[in-house]
């Protein structure tokens, strides 16, 4: 029987390549995305178009309203920062990371498991190409894993809970070999925290960068078009 698990699905390329991963590890993965504030729709629609491709078992879409807080400029009016190299990146947490989002985002995928009867969270974190996100370091998600296994009743009646990084060591240009390795269409995929009104990436925010770059890296074409 085939071993249901939840995966984290922002529509963006690490997450797409971790359900293309959680699935050829022979997972039924039931995505998981969030409504969460922020200041475009692209990515749930990414989300949603990469959930249908990949045959999820169930695509739930959560609701919450991180904007009530802000302190981040994808929650807020705060300008998202351009750059014109991948070279310019500082080594800074960013503006544009959401103050706990992960940790936010894996309490719901713990209920999600637990509902489904799932002992297994994908989420497509990464401590290489990460933009200095506190939230996407292995310590951290190894503190999380103690965590679910004692705040869950699964984890206390022994059925315990692994939280999966398959992307954890992989650099953007690994992740994507890794993705195209398994047939996964980028197309369908939205990184950009600021794309225009039709949903056509800057190419200049932090994540589009990070993601030309590994393309380039991986001796592979982006097959989003970029504003001009």
């Amino acid at each position: 029987m085939t071993k249901p698990a939840v995966v984290l699905l922002s529509g963006g390329l690490d997450s797409t390549t971790t359900l293309a991963l959680a699935k050829d590890q022979g997972y039924a993965p039931y995505a998981l995305s969030f409504s969460y504030g922020q200041r475009h729709a692209t990515e749930l629609e990414a989300a949603k178009r990469v959930a249908a491709a990949q045959g999820v078992e169930r695509h739930v879409v959560a609701e919450i309203d991180l904007r009530v807080f802000g302190g981040s400029a994808l929650t807020s009016d705060v300008a998202v920062p351009k750059h014109d190299s991948a070279d310019e990146l500082a080594a800074d947490i960013p503006v544009t990371y959401v103050p706990a989002r992960n940790t936010i985002f894996l309490s719901f995928a713990l209920a999600y498991a637990e509902t489904v009867g799932a002992s297994d969270i994908f989420i497509g974190v990464n401590a290489l190409d990460y933009s200095g996100y506190p939230d996407c370091r292995p310590e951290y998600i190894r503190s999380y894993e103690v965590m679910a296994n004692l705040a869950t009743r699964a984890g206390v009646e022994g059925s315990k809970l692994a939280i999966h990084t398959p992307l954890m060591e992989l650099t953007k240009a690994g992740t994507i070999r890794a993705g195209l390795a398994l047939g996964v269409d980028y197309g369908l995929t939205s990184s950009c925290y600021d794309p225009d009104a039709t949903g056509h990436p800057c190419g200049h925010c932090d994540s589009c960068l990070l993601r030309l770059k590994g393309f380039d890296e991986a001796g592979a074409v982006d097959p989003l078009e970029y504003q001009a």
